[in-house]
């Protein structure tokens, strides 16, 4: 590893957020549980909040929420997203937005098992300045709500790709642009290929793109159709996939530079067949993706987390995979400027120095992965759910370990770690809660440091909830946590397995 730090690249993306000032502490929270102090605290760290963020373009990231198990309309499983907004004093509970397909200009209706929300991603899509949400709604394709300065508005409908859509500047041009994918049943011994598209932004309020690319490079097109001599034989084989398709049901996903040529690089898990997953690093190219390694499989059950950020600060993002249910190891493999290489990855298990716990089959160390950088001092740092953590006789009461990023890379040390039996955060661990089942690392009151939203989906009988911790100069504190679920939000609440996805 190179011990000269590259200048990063400047996103697009990113704005300055509101004028420095002294943050106000988060307030508000579940009504049960009492929420006291209001200490201020003066920003020092560089302001944070980037574009894709803010949908109101008001200067603080603004938090979308994603309920699948929701009834909507009296549909099982239709399910919503919910966005919150934030403010000088962290996200306002009573300033929110709840979007459905029942929703009044959202294309569609609520139909039961559509799991609408299980994932969605933000960018500014049509380079206005606020930030876009695009909202994967299974069969029936996916839903864009634009932002505006009195936040989300609309909905435009994109028929046909309804699965882990993913934003960025895959082409180096200064514009989001947008990776579609279609929702593909997960099971069966042998995926097939299905739909896929890159959509270059900008793209207009009509759901029309500047252009619609091939999401591969024709290098890497394996078939569709075409004779032997198109197939790419180099990568292993077959003619399964096409210039239009990729093999196997996306599942998650996210982007980032990881090879330092000013053009965003996305990294996913998708289903490998026969009860597995894998990941797939896709490098961004001249004429659309090409494959690339990237670490990490699992077996059976839900996918580990993914994120991407620069860890080591030398200006390549660096990709952090969760573990599977039985080796227990988070892996960071760190950007190069010939992408990832097996060689250079660095694995953290529940020994590494700082994060205690008992390792345990089911642990789940790593069910939730974010990446950005908490305290300020410009390398990302990680946040890790282990959302089947045992502790205090309690079965699965998960908790969450925040990872310091360094010059030297992830060691462990300095981690902190937290579940709902540390001081200051609201309500009290039980057994199954699994407290760290997504997270997000994201500036909600503007002071120049990520704020932590976690969730526990099976918070009071899979209604599920969301706590938000503040960061500072010195990483994450409990003081004034805030914590709420869909019911506080005038939401539907029961069994909507509130906080699935948080972005």
């Amino acid at each position: 590893m190179s011990s000269a730090r590259r200048t990063p690249r400047t996103r697009t993306a990113t704005r300055l957020g509101a004028p420095l000032a002294a943050a106000v502490l988060l307030t508000g929270g579940l009504s049960a549980w009492a929420l006291t102090g209001a200490t201020a605290q003066a920003a020092t760290a560089a302001p944070s909040v980037e574009v894709q963020d803010d949908f109101n373009g008001d200067g603080y990231a603004d938090l979308a929420v994603g309920a699948p198990g929701a009834t909507v309309s009296g549909k099982k499983n239709a399910g919503h997203v919910t966005v919150v907004y934030g403010s000088k004093s962290g996200l306002n509970t009573a300033k929110k937005k709840i979007v459905s397909r029942s929703t009044s200009g959202v294309p569609g209706a609520a139909t039961a098992n559509q799991r609408f929300g299980s994932t969605f991603s933000k960018g500014d899509l049509d380079g206005d300045g606020y930030g876009d949400l695009v909202i994967a709604g299974g069969t029936a394709g996916s839903v864009v709500l634009w932002g505006s300065a009195s936040g989300l508005t609309g909905g435009t409908n994109i028929a046909g790709y309804g699965a882990a859509p993913q934003t960025g500047d895959f082409d180096g041009d200064g514009k989001t642009d947008l990776a579609l994918f279609t929702a593909q049943s997960v099971g069966g011994d042998d995926p097939s290929g299905a739909p896929a598209a890159l959509w270059k932004g900008p793209v207009s309020r009509a759901g029309k793109p500047a252009a619609v690319l091939d999401l591969l490079a024709k290098s890497e097109w394996w078939g569709y159709g075409a004779d032997d001599a198109s197939c790419d034989t180099a990568a292993g084989g077959g003619c399964e996939d096409g210039p239009d398709s990729i093999t196997g049901p996306v599942l998650s996903g996210a982007a980032g530079d990881v090879n330092g040529d000013g053009k965003d690089d996305l990294v996913q898990w998708r289903y490998t067949g026969d009860g597995t997953w894998g990941t797939r690093l896709l490098l961004s190219s001249p004429s659309g993706f090409v494959r690339g390694w990237a670490p990490g499989d699992g077996d059976g059950g839900t996918t580990p987390g993914i994120g991407v950020g620069d860890v080591n600060g030398d200006g390549y993002d660096d990709v952090v995979v969760g573990s599977d249910d039985w080796d227990h190891q988070v892996r960071v493999a760190y950007g190069a400027a010939s992408g990832l290489d097996e060689n250079r990855v660095r694995t953290l298990d529940q020994d590494a120095p700082g994060i205690h716990g008992v390792e345990e089959e089911g642990d789940r160390f790593g069910s939730a992965v974010s990446v950005a950088d908490v305290t300020g001092d410009g390398y990302a740092d990680i946040a890790l759910g282990i959302s089947g953590e045992d502790f205090s006789g309690l079965t699965d009461a998960g908790s969450f370990a925040l990872v310091p990023g360094r010059a030297s890379g992830v060691l462990g040390s300095g981690t902190v770690v937290m579940h709902q039996n540390t001081e200051g955060v609201p309500g009290v661990a039980e057994k199954g809660d699994k407290f760290g089942a997504a997270a997000a690392l994201l500036d909600v009151d503007g002071d120049g440091h990520r704020d932590l939203a976690v969730s526990s989906t099976a918070e009071n009988s899979s209604n599920g909830a969301v706590w938000v911790l503040r960061g500072t100069s010195t990483g994450l504190t409990a003081k004034s946590a805030l914590a709420f679920g869909a019911k506080d939000l005038s939401a539907p609440y029961t069994d909507a397995l509130f906080g699935s996805a948080l972005r």
